[in-house]
């Protein structure tokens, strides 16, 4: 009886576990999290398409990407955060195209100009 009753609590732990995993992933969808920055342009079964604009002294909420591509509308100056704490400064410039490996980060408009971006992201 003993081994039913802790077999059917990690049973619920790791089901409470799972819901919990599902929903911070979930909170991690760029879209989601930083619906003030960005409209989804284009979302289809091959690549979701995003227009991001950060004024001069805005910041995201932490957030996850697939592979992407960055293609910079308008540049500026950025601070990135990485989740493990690590950050890198980076100059965006007009016309830029960057393409990047799955990150989850969130990043800062540091300079004096708006940033817009449009990123693709690659679904598998």
């Amino acid at each position: 009886m003993k081994r039913l009753g802790v077999l059917l609590s990690g049973i619920a732990v790791g089901g409470l576990l799972f819901v919990a995993g599902y929903r911070l992933a979930e909170a991690q969808d760029p879209v989601q999290v930083n619906a003030k920055f960005i409209k989804v342009k284009l979302d289809n079964s091959r690549v979701r398409v995003f227009e991001s604009v950060l004024q001069p002294g805005e910041k995201e909420e932490m957030h996850s990407h697939p592979a992407y591509i960055t293609y910079v509308v308008a540049g500026g100056k950025l601070r990135n955060h990485l989740a493990d704490g690590k950050t890198a400064e980076a100059e965006l410039k007009t016309g830029d195209v960057l393409f990047r490996e799955p990150l989850t980060h969130w990043a800062e408009n540091i300079g004096t100009t708006p940033i817009d971006v449009l990123i693709v992201e690659l679904k598998k």
